[in-house]
């Protein structure tokens, strides 16, 4: 016996959503930076940006106010659309979810970065500047290798994983909730635009140097937990190794950050390098520095643990569906 056509819509139409975003993701890469709502997002952020008489509560009204918005915005856009038309709707939110996330962008960059290591370290140490935010003026090109692979795990986890867990966690309640309405689609594109909110947020204002951003860094903290494990993992099949899960472990806690060093370090523990910041930690410290082939070996693990990590969500997804269309 089917389920009724309402709620079998409803339980498709997340896993349509993601399909279109990864598809507009590998054939576009990025939406113009004129109307990226991730940039445009930024452009409002800036303004908090300095100095305040009262930096912390102005850090925890941004911080409480920014996502919240973001994610009323995009779960609103594609609740609209779904009172037009519930194939608009699915359209309308893979293009949204495909704004929030970032994997073949992230591969070029970090590939772009690798080959001139090798023909033109100057130009590499201007290029890196898209993926970290260290001093690269005095890099070799060996550090730089590093640095890039070390960015290319970390965004891994913030630009891909974190949304499509964001997205996952809002359609997972919206089908708890009335799963025989546009409520999961809504609450899908919410939950990962609230968690990209998040994320720009602590990489705009989360430094020691800036008070304002204290709050935005304590709750990426806590949002980032999850899916940086998560992104370990999903590094640690794409290497075919889960065992260097527990070689990274380790090393995990050598960042200061309580979740970035889990998508590096696996990542040094799977191509078995060594990546390092100097003057902050090392990791997997007595292997050799990447070389151009190790820094490419991690371009194509990227890719794979991304895809990993959207099988990971599409399984996830197709599983709650059936449990509760069944139910």
């Amino acid at each position: 016996m089917a389920p009724p056509a309402p709620l079998a819509l409803s339980v498709v139409a997340p896993l349509a959503a993601l399909a279109i975003a990864v598809a507009l993701d590998i054939a576009v890469a990025e939406p113009p930076r004129r109307v990226h709502p991730v940039a445009l997002f930024g452009s409002l952020v800036d303004p908090v940006d300095r100095s305040w008489s009262r930096p912390r509560l102005v850090g925890v009204a941004a911080a409480v106010g920014f996502p919240l918005a973001a994610a009323a915005l995009a779960g609103g856009i594609a609740w609209g659309a779904a009172l037009t038309h519930p194939a608009l709707a699915v359209s309308v939110a893979g293009a949204l979810l495909f704004s929030l996330v970032s994997l073949r962008m992230l591969r070029e960059v970090t590939g772009e970065v690798v080959a001139l290591t090798e023909t033109d370290p100057d130009a590499a140490r201007e290029s890196i500047r898209a993926l970290v935010g260290r001093d690269a003026g005095d890099l070799s090109p060996a550090a730089l290798r590093s640095a890039a692979v070390e960015s290319a795990a970390e965004n891994l986890a913030d630009g891909f994983v974190a949304p499509l867990a964001g997205f996952a966690a809002g359609v997972t309640v919206g089908l708890a909730v009335d799963p025989a309405s546009a409520l999961p689609l809504s609450l899908g594109v919410a939950g990962a635009a609230w968690v990209k909110a998040v994320n720009t947020l602590d990489s705009m204002l989360g430094y020691r140097s800036k008070p304002v951003g204290w709050a935005s860094a304590r709750l990426d903290d806590a949002v980032m937990f999850l899916p940086a494990r998560a992104t370990a993992a999903c590094l640690a099949v794409a290497a075919g190794s889960v065992g260097t899960l527990s070689r990274a472990r380790s090393w995990a806690r050598e960042p200061g950050s309580p979740n970035s060093g889990w998508p590096m370090a696996t990542a040094a523990a799977a191509l078995d390098v060594r990546l390092a910041k100097p003057g902050h930690y090392a990791l997997n410290p007595t292997a050799r520095s990447p070389s151009v082939a190790d820094a490419e070996r991690a371009v194509r693990l990227v890719g794979v643990a991304g895809a990993v990590a959207v099988a990971g969500t599409a399984g996830w997804l197709a599983a709650v569906a059936g449990v509760i269309a069944w139910s």
